[in-house]
């Protein structure tokens, strides 16, 4: 796995061993970004379930001015952390080492969030643990989050974005991959 452009272009991340992380392969990763390139620059990243921190540290390196991390796998956290501190980008990003649902409600207490809301959230959570729901839920009341946040939830393709939206979120568009698919979610 590698960064695929900006200023971090062609280092190779790190990425915890064994099967408890699921990586964005560089070919989806690239199509995502040349999508999401218009709303990088100087943007405010949130990176749920964030595994090696793949999609957060590919937006920073893209222009995105600061990037919270959330993980609570162990490995993956060391991974993070190695690949903010090989991409120089540790200065410009926060790791909370802790479950997506209490990191969400951590982020309520940080002071520098206080008059400002997610550009970016990216959700990539395990398949078939339904975490999807329980996450739009307790983004649906959080003041980081309003009508321009633009979220990206990742799931398999087959799922339909019906089990786990709520009436605070629509589906804005779908890019639909050969086993999954990114939904992009905005408030209504």
């Amino acid at each position: 796995m590698r960064v695929i452009a900006g200023t971090a272009r062609s280092l190779k991340l790190s990425t915890p061993k064994g099967t408890d992380t699921r990586p964005t392969p560089d070919r989806i990763k690239e199509t995502l970004f040349n999508m999401l390139n218009p709303y990088l620059a100087g943007s405010l990243v949130l990176d749920l379930f964030a595994g090696s921190g793949g999609l957060g540290i590919e937006a920073l390196s893209r222009g995105a001015e600061f990037a919270y991390f959330i993980e609570n796998n162990i490995n993956a956290g060391k991974c993070i952390t190695e690949n903010l501190t090989f991409t120089k980008m540790n200065e410009r990003a926060v790791l909370l080492k802790r479950d997506v649902i209490s990191g969400l409600q951590y982020l309520n207490t940080v002071s520098e969030l206080k008059e400002k809301y997610f550009d970016l959230v990216f959700i990539d959570p395990p398949y078939h643990a339904g975490y999807e729901k329980k996450v739009l839920d307790l983004l649906a009341g959080q003041k980081y989050i309003n009508n321009n946040t633009l979220i990206i939830l990742e799931t398999e393709a087959n799922t339909s974005p019906a089990i786990f939206m709520n009436e605070t979120f629509f589906v804005e568009k779908e890019k639909i991959y050969k086993t999954n698919k990114h939904l992009f979610i905005r408030k209504t």
